[in-house]
């Protein structure tokens, strides 16, 4: 039976400019690599999705590691968990979505307002919380509404069932570094929950939080969710 360790990347960049991460995210993970070494946790694998705040997480767990002298595994680089395109999206549905919805243009230009405003400021709160407007684009792409030429929800939610298809059942601890939808999407296949409950997992997972499956016959059971007892000061939990 196999211990997944599923890792969401520290806090990233702005909206503007998200696939990295912050100064705060490099302290969350290296907290959280601290953390794994203080309870004598080893891993006989690691895997990482491809974009640059899951892989700049992974390194500041591994520098934990390695400050301490404990071994770390070498990662594995696999798209599979890769979060959704969110930027993506917006730019395709946002347009068609405006269009339809007076109150969603209002919020959603209010939102471009606030983010021209905040001239890239990493601590400016447009960049640090998830608007109604966010909301309503994701939802519209999940339930199909318009035409969009990237991956389908349905097609994001296989790709991640499959990166967890390819993870060997052995007695082994393995490190997973992803981002918020696809530790909810594994959750909820443990739980065997609903798309949108899948998304209410998603919206409350912490940035540098670790959740915890174990695998066996190729089935999930959850054994901790959204853990961060390592982000116990003020100011260190964080949700974007």
């Amino acid at each position: 039976m196999s211990t997944l360790y599923l890792v969401r990347h520290g806090q990233a960049g702005t909206r503007v400019d998200y696939d990295s991460l912050s100064e705060l995210g490099k302290r969350q993970a290296r907290l959280l690599g601290e953390h794994f070494v203080s309870q004598g946790i080893q891993f006989a694998s690691a895997c990482v999705g491809s974009l640059s705040r899951q892989q700049q997480t992974a390194t500041e767990v591994g520098a934990a590691y390695a400050v301490a002298g404990v071994s770390f595994p070498a990662a594995s680089v696999d798209p599979a968990w890769d979060e959704f395109d969110l930027s993506r999206v917006y730019r395709e549905i946002a347009p068609r979505l405006s269009a339809e919805d007076s109150e969603f243009r209002r919020e959603y230009e209010e939102m471009r307002e606030q983010v021209r405003i905040s001239e890239g400021a990493h601590a400016a709160r447009i960049h640090r919380k998830w608007l109604p407007c966010d909301t309503k684009l994701v939802e519209a792409w999940i339930g199909g509404r318009y035409p969009y030429s990237g991956e389908t929800w349905n097609q994001f939610r296989e790709r991640v069932a499959e990166g967890r298809s390819k993870i060997s059942d052995a007695r082994e601890n393995i490190l997973i570094v992803t981002s918020a939808t696809p530790v909810a999407i594994c959750t909820g296949l443990s739980l065997e929950i609903s798309d949108a409950g899948v998304m209410r997992l998603a919206g409350a997972v912490y940035n540098a939080s670790y959740t915890i499956l174990r695998l066996r016959k190729e089935q999930l059971r959850l054994f901790t969710f959204n853990a961060v007892p390592h982000l116990s000061a003020d100011g260190l939990r964080t949700h974007r």
